[in-house]
């Protein structure tokens, strides 16, 4: 048991962000190719403060260009770009100054609303600023003063992306090049919010007023069918973070929120908890007890949702019972806790499935 508490207490190690790689790729191919000499570890100034030295993956000098690669270490997050290889190529050109851009694996902007521009390689600004930074300090101390091209690229880039929400947020091609602090924190949270926010900001670029927001993929795809009429960029996944994407929508003038899902986190809404990971509150039974017995169940029934398993074993039971306004019941209360959340100023329109799809409930407050 000692060494299982031991081995819990141990801290997660920190990890470099894809921002923090790139620039360090193009100190190794900038050195290298001012100086004739394959570079094996660049260290760079991070925005937290802090010197980071990567070991350099690979290295080739050319006539005029130089390519160099750092692989990403995300430390002990699960980030889908560990162990990417981010590389840059540098060349030097007749016009002075320096231009970016992103090459294989590196993710477009498509869509208003983004960190970039559309037309842009998705290289965030911090990771921009750094690059630039880093790449105009070595020709100052080379005392170069020919201009210079950086490609930043990450082989298999395209595939990555697919497991973020790039698309959905109209980068398309690969993945971005982001960070904001040059180092990852393992399982922040700060990532997913700012997801968010920038989702937020893509829909208001849209032209949307109206956003859904789901907590998984499952009841998005429900969302999607139930709200036909939205753009695709209205869609929003907030993970747990409910009462921090309802203030932002808030914050940012949307007028109308919808919110799609199942009864496992939503059952925790309508109790007025706004952060519904597994492990930030309990589903209570007694509040689902006393619903159950307001919708008409007898006290037999009431009794087997107070003893559930799970939120969606009392919803199963009230189903079979055909207890419906068991299920408006619970949307009406997650629509005023919602309401309450943002201090009023929002439409709030709640809808819960099943595992399956079917709807169960649905309720509507305008705030």
């Amino acid at each position: 048991m000692k060494a299982q508490d031991t081995k819990q207490e141990k801290p997660l190690r920190k990890g470099y962000t894809t921002g923090a790689c790139a620039t360090a790729a193009v100190q190794a191919a900038l050195i290298s190719l001012l100086t004739g000499e394959k570079q094996e570890e660049a260290t760079i100034y991070l925005p937290a403060k802090v010197f980071a030295t990567f070991a350099v993956e690979h290295c080739e000098i050319y006539e005029g260009r130089a390519v160099a690669a750092i692989k990403k270490d995300a430390g002990d997050d699960p980030d889908v770009t560990h162990g990417a290889v981010i590389y840059a190529e540098v060349s030097l050109q007749a016009e002075p100054g320096i231009e970016l851009d992103g090459g294989e694996g590196v993710g477009r902007a498509t869509k208003p609303g983004l960190a970039v521009e559309v037309g842009q390689a998705a290289i965030n600004p911090v990771p921009r600023k750094m690059i630039l930074s880093e790449a105009e300090n070595i020709l100052t101390d080379f005392h170069c003063q020919e201009g210079l091209k950086i490609v930043i690229s990450v082989p298999g880039g395209e595939e990555m992306a697919k497991k973020t929400l790039n698309a959905r947020l109209g980068i398309l091609g690969g993945i971005s090049i982001l960070g904001t602090r040059g180092i990852v924190m393992p399982f922040s949270t700060a990532a997913y919010k700012a997801s968010i926010i920038q989702a937020i900001h893509v829909a208001i670029a849209g032209g949307c007023d109206h956003v859904a927001v789901t907590t998984g993929g499952r009841s998005e795809k429900y969302a999607m069918k139930q709200l036909p009429h939205l753009k695709e960029e209205a869609f929003i996944e907030m993970g747990d973070f409910v009462g921090f994407t309802l203030k932002h929508c808030k914050r940012l003038g949307i007028k109308k929120v919808s919110m799609v899902g199942m009864m496992g986190k939503f059952s925790k809404v309508a109790q007025g908890v706004m952060m519904v990971h597994s492990k930030s509150a309990p589903v209570d039974f007694g509040f689902l007890a006393e619903t159950a017995r307001k919708a008409g169940a007898s006290e037999e029934l009431v009794e087997e949702v107070q003893s559930a398993n799970t939120a969606s074993h009392a919803a199963d039971l009230m189903l079979a019972a055909g207890h419906h306004e068991f299920f408006d019941r619970l949307c009406d209360s997650c629509c005023q806790h919602a309401i309450e959340e943002v201090k009023g100023g929002l439409t709030v329109e709640m809808t819960l499935y099943t595992l399956k799809g079917e709807c169960l409930g649905k309720a509507e407050r305008h705030g």
